[in-house]
């Protein structure tokens, strides 16, 4: 399929109910074609991996063809400086999360990404970062001790940051690092209460987003991690 095929299928799926909801995302309207998730899984599946059409989707700037882009870059043949040049365009929290899990977290080096964006100013490379150490902390298990406590400093050390789709992600990755084990959940809960305890308004939000999920928390069988006692399965358990 060319990308202007791949463009009119997106066109095809298309509602106002999915545009306006990416509309309110702060996307123009010009770029928005209004698709579910699903249906552009579904598309990416049919058309399977290729880097070229991927970047020929990014460029068109529609927001649902890069979320599908996203989706048919293959993680072995696509450079850094190419995606420190997709970084550069994002400019709404979901498409840097579907960025993030999709591409990012898949590669070896994703750490790499994390401490080098730790260090940045811009709004989404910082909220990549938590992103990052969020879907770390649940699928990587391979991750180590070190690791996991580093990630607890750049929490700390970028808890103050007052945007909201920058503290929202910090609030994230705290959360998930807190329901790994009982230990990290100590560690998460410390942090979080010397937030409350001593922190700007963004941390105090932080602090108590965090808390009233992994205050209390249950191991359950058959479940590596932990859960919060608020949910269905944790109060079953």
């Amino acid at each position: 399929m060319t990308c202007q095929e791949v463009i009119e299928r997106l066109q095809s799926c298309s509602s106002e109910k999915y545009k306006a909801n990416v509309v309110k995302m702060g996307i123009p309207e010009a770029c928005s074609i209004g698709v579910s998730t699903p249906d552009i899984r579904k598309l990416a599946g049919e058309i399977g991996k290729s880097n070229e059409l991927a970047f020929q989707l990014w460029e068109s700037g529609y927001h649902e063809a890069r979320l599908l882009a996203v989706l048919l870059f293959d993680k072995k043949q696509i450079s850094d400086d190419e995606i420190e040049r997709l970084m550069k365009d994002v400019c709404s929290w979901d498409l840097c999360d579907h960025l993030c899990k999709n591409l990012i977290m898949k590669r070896k080096d994703y750490n790499r990404f994390i401490m080098e964006w730790s260090r940045s100013t811009e709004v989404y490379k910082l909220r990549a970062v938590f992103t990052l150490i969020a879907s770390a902390a649940i699928h990587d298990h391979k991750i180590t001790e070190d690791t996991l406590d580093a990630y607890l400093n750049l929490i700390r050390e970028n808890s103050g940051n007052p945007h909201e789709h920058v503290k929202k992600a910090v609030s994230w990755a705290l959360r998930e690092i807190g329901k790994i084990d009982f230990t990290y959940n100590e560690k998460a809960l410390i942090l979080a209460n010397e937030l409350k305890e001593s922190g700007n308004k963004a941390q105090i939000w932080i602090a108590k987003d965090v808390l009233k999920e992994i205050e209390h928390v249950v191991k359950v069988a058959g479940r590596k991690r932990l859960i919060s006692e608020n949910t269905k399965m944790g109060q079953e358990a």
